[in-house]
């Protein structure tokens, strides 16, 4: 989804105050405020495909999934963002109603206008959340999956996945099929296919 930007400045505590009553999403960006555009149906898909099987595999556990109408809060560089999808095991997350603060995974759902942002800047952000394990981006132009774990060290290390490959999310112990996290996707051949 593209982020366009609204003029006037916004303290953190307007912006949410605000956004509680919006009829449009926007990111927060260190008082600056951008509207959200829309998805395409792949996109939106391959989100309720991946929230649905955290969901299932998540309940009875403490752990909550979240899909993109819930925003992340970033202390250290002042921005909200909306991920697709975020899941949060911390119990200080259940004091936020409308934001966390605590994710142990946000999954980005890549398009051709924020996958350059998805890739640089906000995973830059993402990774002053102190209890992130993995962030985690999926294409919708293919059957592939990279995922950026956290390792002992504080190093982000990629772990790609294709086409015939069972995804690993290590931060929930979870494994899916690609299979099911593209099902009812129709991709569209392109010429470098």
């Amino acid at each position: 989804m593209v982020a366009i930007k609204q003029s006037n400045y916004f303290s953190p505590e307007d912006y949410l105050e605000a956004e509680k009553s919006s009829l449009v999403k926007h990111e927060y960006h260190d008082g600056d405020v951008y509207a959200m555009a829309g998805a395409s149906d792949e996109h939106v898909t391959i989100g309720i495909n991946i929230t649905s099987l955290l969901r299932s595999a998540l309940r009875g556990s403490n752990c909550r999934t979240y899909g993109s109408d819930m925003k992340v809060q970033i202390d250290a560089v002042n921005h909200y963002y909306y991920p697709d999808v975020m899941v949060s095991c911390d119990q200080r997350d259940r004091e936020f109603k409308y934001f966390k603060k605590y994710p142990t995974l946000i999954i980005e759902v890549l398009s051709e206008s924020t996958e350059a942002k998805d890739r640089g800047k906000k995973f830059e952000h993402y990774r002053h959340l102190e209890t992130l394990r993995e962030y985690v981006l999926v294409s919708q132009a293919q059957q592939q999956v990279e995922v950026f774990r956290k390792n002992e060290s504080g190093l982000w290390v990629l772990h790609p996945f294709g086409k015939d490959d069972e995804v690993k999310l290590m931060s929930v112990d979870i494994r899916f099929s690609m299979a099911s996290l593209y099902e009812d996707v129709e991709f569209v051949a392109t010429f470098n296919d």
